[in-house]
């Protein structure tokens, strides 16, 4: 284990929010030039890993005391949501796999240490399912089991699986807690994500056979709810007071921005060219189309915006040291987790007003479009999941389901 104190402090010159993105934009014609490799390797390309390291990417949620940025969440959705515009299974990756290491400023330093001891460049993975077989043993546990959709895995030295941890007591609940383990610990499938969307994510599956986890690489999610970490004794910025769900479940929506707007983008270049074979109609006079276009470029703006001002809000609370109301939590939820069925459902919309044009898999229209069918799929993506704790919150009910 290592022993290390931070190595690497604060940078001496953290960038601007602008600069950030606009590292991110300039990575997009890169990215669209890999995406095709990107999907038929089924992983994100190493070059693109390395780029990222090198831009700071990884760095934006990381605590200065390991050499990250500490900056504003919407920082990194934006640098996310700019990614993903080149490629929506790359800027998916990048928002799982960095926001991680907001969730590991909030275990215990011990496990902080380990990880970030030697190289504060270490990246993590996860699988949040909570399939595995826990028992309790002396000064922790031992950890089984099989997860799988652990997005960018072949490019970290750690992972963080979700499991139930089975009472002590008769009558106490369950309780949930994500568990950290080194790259020695785990192996990993590559031979199970064969999907038709979000292909080049790399969301693999993770093995495990009988470890052990000691208790402080441990993160009790009740704790993530509460806003009341271990972690937060040395990451004392207001950044690590916020509700870790709502910093996870938007990095799980945030990738369907970029994907949409390539997805606009492309229905654009169709039309201007696009002309009937059958009707000798021209697709830049149909009005249908054009409606289609301006409900998916006004409806992502009206999203953009409210998540924006989503994470504005938490921020205050969090600078003024004062707890979130539940009502806001839920609402907040729920709506990122709308956001990926509008936009697919958007994008649809214009694919069927396409024509032929649009259903080769050479059209620009195609991946995104499956991208973010497939993204419909991820449990945080399901606005079916926060409704009656949205209803709930109005009425000043507690919440049900309290990853929020």
């Amino acid at each position: 284990m290592a022993s290390a104190v931070p190595s690497t402090t604060a940078p001496e010159s953290i960038p601007t929010h602008e600069e950030m993105v606009a590292r991110a934009r300039a990575m997009v014609p890169v990215l669209k030039e890999r995406a095709r490799k990107c999907v038929a390797d089924r992983d994100v390309p190493t070059e693109t890993i390395a780029d990222f390291q090198k831009a700071g990417f990884f760095r934006i949620l990381q605590p200065k005391r390991w050499g990250g940025f500490e900056m504003h969440p919407n920082v990194f959705f934006d640098v996310q949501k700019t990614l993903a515009e080149g490629c929506m299974s790359t800027g998916w990756m990048y928002g799982v796999v960095g926001c991680h290491p907001y969730e590991l400023a909030l275990f215990h330093n011990e496990a902080q240490q380990e990880v970030w001891g030697e190289d504060t460049s270490t990246l993590v993975s996860s699988s949040y399912q909570p399939v595995g077989k826990v028992t309790h043993v002396d000064g922790g546990f031992r950890l089984s089991g099989r997860w799988g959709f652990s997005t960018g895995s072949i490019h970290c030295q750690w992972v963080i699986l979700g499991a139930m941890v089975p009472p002590k007591n008769e009558g106490d609940p369950p309780d949930m807690r994500a568990f950290l383990l080194p790259r020695s610990d785990y192996t990993i499938d590559r031979d199970a994500w064969h999907v038709f969307g979000l292909q080049g994510t790399g969301s693999h599956d993770v093995i495990v056979e009988d470890v052990f986890v000691p208790e402080y690489r441990t993160h009790r999610a009740v704790d993530g709810f509460l806003c009341n970490n271990p972690g937060q004794k040395e990451n004392d910025g207001p950044l690590y007071t916020l509700p870790w769900a709502q910093v996870f479940t938007r990095s799980v929506s945030t990738a369907a921005f970029g994907g949409a707007r390539a997805a606009v983008n492309a229905a654009i270049d169709i039309m201007q060219s696009r002309i009937s074979t059958n009707t000798g109609k021209a697709s830049k006079a149909d009005p249908f189309l054009h409606a289609a276009i301006a409900k998916a470029h006004a409806q992502m703006i009206e999203m953009e915006n409210t998540l924006r001002l989503t994470f504005d809000d938490l921020m205050g609370y969090a600078e003024r040291g004062e707890p979130i109301p539940m009502e806001k939590r839920t609402l907040y939820a729920y709506n990122s987790a709308s956001v990926v069925r509008r936009l697919a459902e958007m994008v649809d919309g214009m694919v069927q007003l396409l024509g032929g044009r649009a259903i080769y898999m050479s059209s620009d229209i195609i991946q995104p479009w499956l991208d973010l069918n497939a993204g419909r799929a991820h449990v945080a993506n399901d606005p079916n999941n926060r409704t009656a704790d949205l209803v709930g919150g109005i009425l000043g009910n507690d919440p049900s389901f309290t990853f929020l």
